[in-house]
């Protein structure tokens, strides 16, 4: 695989500040270790040029700029902005995002009130969930093969400390989401339905990569597996989506009980990198893709 051209720039950009050697330790970074011939060679396209205009130049502030203005148009905060501006003069930020931008795209894809999405979306590798160290709310529940195996290995970890988890509800299609939001809308009206459901097309639960747990209501926050998957889901790569405090960036109220599987790279650089907000990763990624980084 292809380093990014971005990848070197963060290179010149440490190699400038006097830390090219923390390049050749073991960066805490989930990337596998047969990425070690391509970082070594990174390494000397990061001396040539070095060589040929000095450490860091036109390609480290390449780099910065395009770095702020992806933080600006992910609409980053900006103490978190500053926060992440440092991180990525560390070869550990690089990496992690390296391993988040592999494999598949509807892991990390920006599914929102304004990104739909693509139309008549439906997932290929849908599987019924049969419980098993989880218990299902009712049949007919349907996930993604790999967030299934996810699930199971989650459920099992849970089990062993005593915890079990209830899978409640998971994959929509695009016209059960129709029949949700519309039963919403009429019994809430439209102003608090879109706080509560998301519009057909635009529901997380379409990916089949989501499951709400539990009673689906805020009382799941204080009950045991509430508490649980809180404290351990992200090491089995499931991630909150509605976090609480977080309305005006999600576009929805807390809902302690709704998680995104995203995998374990993805998962981790929200926990380490983005306080553990979904949203600010997924719109940082969806912009860093978007400028062609």
């Amino acid at each position: 695989m292809k380093l990014p051209k971005q990848f070197f720039s963060i290179l010149l950009i440490i190699a400038t500040a006097g830390l090219l050697a923390a390049c050749l330790k073991p960066a805490p970074s989930k990337k596998p270790v047969n990425a070690a011939p391509e970082l070594a060679d990174a390494i000397a396209q990061l001396s040539a040029a070095s060589d040929r205009k000095g450490a860091g130049g036109d390609d480290a502030d390449e780099f910065r700029n395009l770095l702020e203005d992806v933080l600006i148009s992910a609409g980053i905060p900006p103490e978190l902005s500053q926060k992440l501006e440092t991180a990525a003069k560390s070869p550990a930020f690089i990496l992690d995002l390296w391993a988040c931008l592999e494999g598949d795209p509807y892991l990390r894809m920006l599914v929102d009130k304004q990104h739909p999405l693509p139309a008549g979306y439906e997932p290929d590798d849908l599987v019924e969930l049969k419980g098993g160290s989880y218990q299902i709310g009712r049949k007919g529940l349907m996930l993604r093969r790999a967030a299934a195996e996810a699930l199971e290995e989650m459920a099992a970890a849970a089990k062993a400390d005593g915890v079990t988890l209830i899978a409640s509800s998971s994959y929509r299609s695009y016209d059960y989401q129709v029949e949700v939001y519309d039963r919403i809308v009429k019994e809430m009206g439209q102003e608090a339905a879109d706080r509560e459901s998301a519009r057909p097309g635009h529901s997380q639960h379409q990916t089949g990569l989501v499951v709400d747990f539990g009673s689906i209501d805020d009382s799941f926050a204080e009950t045991a597996a509430g508490r649980w998957i809180e404290v351990n889901g992200s090491r089995f790569g499931w991630s909150i989506s509605f976090p609480d405090g977080y309305e005006e960036v999600t576009g929805y109220r807390w809902e302690s009980w709704h998680y995104r599987y995203v995998g374990r790279d993805l998962a981790a650089f929200i926990a380490t990198w983005f306080e553990g907000v979904q949203q600010y990763a997924l719109q940082f990624i969806y912009e860093w893709e978007k400028a062609g980084a």
